[in-house]
């Protein structure tokens, strides 16, 4: 009787210990908190995604979505604690939704180091810095070879000097994002197209449906709206009142809205004259900035 009740003790006690060496291997784990506001809904193909340098690799904490209002389906994240708090760096990225590859996108939005347990995040040191950013515009209409519709283009680009020269002064921007011309017609922003070299002509030059049949126009950004107008529009039209834009879009990019990021934005005026240069001034959104706390 003896035994068995040696027994029964020997295996409770050995069972109790197991529980413990359990309990000592269970991952502890903390949270991220994430506060920024300015960013906008991707859809339904891409969702925001958060990484922790650890040891020089990233490191998920996972992924959100930006709702019409700005808000985040999540602001909070479970992360292993030895990894997080050994983590040096915060970084916000842009992924498809159905996304096979582990690693970040190069569309990379905020970035920050830690200092204590916080971070200071943004999107200057990681997409560009536009604080110095200028540009210039005319209207005009060259593709149609006509003179009658000249107030119904705009190309960003300088005559100042007599002969066109480069209008815009941006930074150039990393792997993941372009440059978008945009023209806003009674509330509603129309793209002049997307470009990375502002001394260049945009990626849709010699494909846009809207410019005239002359010829593809100058070498610089722009866009005559001459013909085949969408749905609520009607081309030619007059730019004179409208708003002129430039964007930093993600690429790849699937919304037909400009993004958050709007470095440079004009009133043309109402008394507008073609092929005389106006000045841009500063967008209403030239940094995206918040705080990560662990």
């Amino acid at each position: 009787m003896k035994k068995i009740l040696l027994t029964i003790a020997a295996v409770s006690a050995l069972t109790f210990v197991a529980c413990n060496d359990d309990d000592d291997n269970t991952p502890k784990t903390s949270n991220l908190s994430l506060n920024v506001n300015g960013l906008e809904n991707l859809g339904t193909d891409y969702v925001y995604e958060g990484w922790i340098i650890v040891g020089g690799a990233p490191v998920s904490t996972g992924t959100f979505n930006v709702n019409d209002s700005g808000e985040l389906s999540e602001s909070s994240f479970v992360v292993d604690s030895d990894m997080l708090s050994a983590a040096t760096t915060f970084v916000l990225t842009i992924e498809p939704a159905n996304d096979p590859d582990p690693a970040p996108a190069n569309t990379k939005v905020l970035a920050g180091d830690f200092s204590g347990n916080s971070a200071g995040i943004s999107s200057t040191g990681i997409v560009g810095d536009f604080s110095t950013s200028t540009g210039k515009y005319i209207l005009a209409t060259p593709t149609d070879g006509m003179m009658n519709n000249e107030r119904s283009g705009i190309w960003f680009l300088d005559l100042t000097g007599g002969s066109p020269a480069t209008g815009l002064s941006l930074p150039t921007l990393p792997e993941g994002w372009k440059y978008e011309g945009w023209v806003v017609i009674n509330g509603t922003p129309i793209s002049t197209g997307t470009f990375t070299d502002v001394a260049m002509a945009d990626d849709n030059a010699t494909t846009t449906p809207f410019k005239g049949n002359e010829n593809n126009g100058p070498g610089y950004p722009g866009e005559d709206f001459i013909q085949n107008a969408p749905d609520g529009f009607i081309f030619p039209t007059d730019l004179r009142g409208t708003t002129a834009v430039i964007s930093v879009e993600p690429y790849p990019d699937n919304s037909p809205a400009p993004f958050t990021l709007k470095p440079l934005a004009h009133g043309v005026p109402a008394d507008a004259e073609d092929h005389v240069t106006f000045d841009m001034e500063a967008g209403p959104v030239r940094e995206i900035r918040g705080t990560v706390t662990r």
